[in-house]
């Protein structure tokens, strides 16, 4: 999508031609004409530069037409305030927090799922920010070098750049570094001590329990699909006093046999709770598995359930933690 100048109007065209002609005859702007121009004042804190998954942006001023692909995403643009810098949003897992519903509720949805390139561009955003890789799907046209071509930035959430093990650390980088772009770091700031707290809270309801080893069914029939290692479900189950099962999945997110599932054991089921298929439709499927009925989480029938919005690098990450450790450990939750 170009951004061309309009052509001026014959009169207006002459009237532009005619305007030099006019200010050097005695007018105030001829006496200043040579008196260069004073600078344009700078947004605190710009010129900003981010390096994220590899991609390098210098950026001037605060983006002013957001949109947001993927709910965890949207949720961080709300949870700093940035409702009015959003012109369009696309993807929920779930329904948004209650706390950001008014305000998400403002803002254009674009499409259901991810909108196609032309839905996007006509959006007109100068920046897109993506939860998950495939948001910046090049075989679409909204690779993220698609867009920077249309003069549009971009940011993919840390979680799924190709790094190591995603951490707390991590989701607090991500804040600050949203927050610093859109100009509102005081607001990252805050936020990160509050997010700081309530895990710092957790830990110390928790003490030294023995880790509950937890095995995560997001879906799957012929095999498994959980969490591994690399992304932050793998860092909330730790902080919640569990130790996933599959933590040697070198993934996010990747299939495991059921062999493998009866093999290790897990004495809980965190169950991804999202889309079509029902939390109770899937905890059926694993109690009539008969392959599954020695397991110890199915014979005791221990289940946990998180929402997948909670599971994943966005600002629910912190009470996530602390929801999970309550049903893990029922009896380190603080009296009523």
């Amino acid at each position: 999508m170009s951004r061309r100048r309009p052509a001026l109007p014959a009169l207006a065209l002459i009237a532009a031609l005619a305007a030099p002609l006019l200010a050097a005859c005695g007018s105030p702007a001829a006496d200043s004409a040579d008196k260069p121009a004073a600078p344009a004042a700078k947004a605190a804190g710009f010129p900003y530069t981010v390096v994220n998954c590899g991609v390098s942006t210098t950026y001037q001023a605060p983006p002013k037409r957001a949109v947001t692909m993927n709910q965890h995403v949207t949720e961080v643009m709300l949870a700093l305030g940035l409702q009015k810098s959003l012109v369009g949003t696309a993807y929920l897992d779930d329904a948004v927090l209650p706390a950001y519903k008014k305000a998400y509720d403002a803002v254009p949805v674009l499409a259901k799922e991810y909108p196609s390139k032309e839905a996007l561009l006509a959006a007109d955003p100068d920046f897109v920010y993506g939860g998950y890789a495939s948001a910046f799907d090049a075989k679409t046209g909204r690779g993220r070098d698609d867009l920077k071509g249309f003069g549009i930035d971009t940011r993919l959430n840390t979680e799924y750049c190709p790094t190591g093990r995603t951490s707390l650390d991590d989701l607090y980088r991500e804040i600050d570094e949203v927050g610093r772009t859109f100009g509102v770091a005081d607001r990252a700031r805050a936020w990160t001590a509050q997010a700081r707290a309530t895990v710092t809270a957790t830990e110390q309801r928790l003490g030294k329990r023995t880790p509950v080893p937890v095995f995560v069914y997001d879906s799957g029939d012929k095999t498994a699909f959980t969490a591994g290692g690399k992304g932050i479900g793998n860092e909330i189950i730790t902080r919640a006093g569990g130790r996933n099962v599959f933590a040697d999945l070198d993934k996010t997110f990747g299939d495991a046999t059921w062999e493998q599932v009866v093999a290790r054991k897990p004495e809980v089921i965190v169950i991804y709770d999202y889309g079509s298929t029902t939390v109770e439709q899937k905890k059926k499927r694993l109690i009539d598995d008969p392959a599954l009925r020695d397991v110890p989480a199915v014979k005791n029938r221990r289940f946990a359930v998180l929402p997948l919005s909670d599971t994943v690098l966005g600002v629910r990450a912190p009470g996530a933690i602390a929801k999970l450790a309550d049903q893990l450990h029922p009896a380190a939750q603080p009296a009523s």
